[in-house]
């Protein structure tokens, strides 16, 4: 199944690379040359359909574990100063997406969305230390019933440059839902209360709605 988001983009690209196949095979009178393209224009359609695919996968809504939003690596585990919002520390985990992975950003936990904003920004490298506040964004919180409010954010890497949020403020949001979608390469950090035990590891690889990064507790030793 693919992602509502890709639907204009997969089929433009199946359009054109029909067209690439049939002029070419038509056109093209040399079979090296025509191959090689016609070879090209299914490899395309092929990465654009992995990169637009959305995987079901079914929660079962825990209020005592936040889940990785989206798929990837964790690159971040430290604590930070938070000035958008709480304008205090909190505990920051980020998931650095590449290129191959599902892009689709899924509820990290359920609640009522409190805050929800746009910021444009730059096209920094996702895994620079700046993307954060400099880069192309969107900040969303959600106030869960035990872990009070959490923050997530979407940013935009230099291959990333439309992010989409459907979070709206006031919105009662349940874990594991759709919650937006960033195409071609990106990341996501999760800010939470110090005292959440955060339950993955730096370079650990993480699945959207199905791996836990934190859990009630006290403070992590990592």
């Amino acid at each position: 199944m693919f992602h509502k988001e890709g639907q204009t983009i997969i089929l433009i690209t199946f359009f054109l690379c029909v067209a690439a196949i049939v002029i070419s095979q038509y056109f093209v009178a040399l079979d090296v040359l025509r191959w090689g393209i016609q070879l090209f224009a299914l490899v395309v359609l092929i990465l654009i359909l992995q990169f637009f695919r959305n995987p079901k996968r079914p929660v079962t809504p825990n209020f005592d574990e936040i889940l990785a939003p989206v798929d990837g690596k964790v690159v971040v585990i430290e604590e930070v100063e938070e000035e958008e919002y709480f304008k205090g520390k909190r505990r920051q985990i980020s998931i650095f997406m590449s290129p191959v992975n599902v892009h689709v950003t899924r509820y990290p936990a359920s609640g009522t969305v409190t805050y929800s904003k746009y910021h444009p920004g730059k096209y920094l490298v996702a895994w620079h230390p700046k993307s954060s506040t400099e880069n192309e964004r969107t900040t969303v919180v959600v106030h869960t019933p035990k872990f009070g409010e959490i923050l997530y954010r979407q940013i935009a890497g230099a291959v990333a440059r439309r992010i989409v949020n459907y979070a709206e403020e006031g919105e009662q949001v349940v874990q594991g839902q759709d919650a937006g979608f960033i195409k071609f390469g990106s990341r996501v950090d999760i800010l939470l209360p110090l005292d959440s035990k955060v339950c993955v590891a730096l370079n650990q690889k993480v699945v959207g709605a199905m791996t836990c990064i934190a859990m009630l507790g006290d403070k992590d030793e990592g």
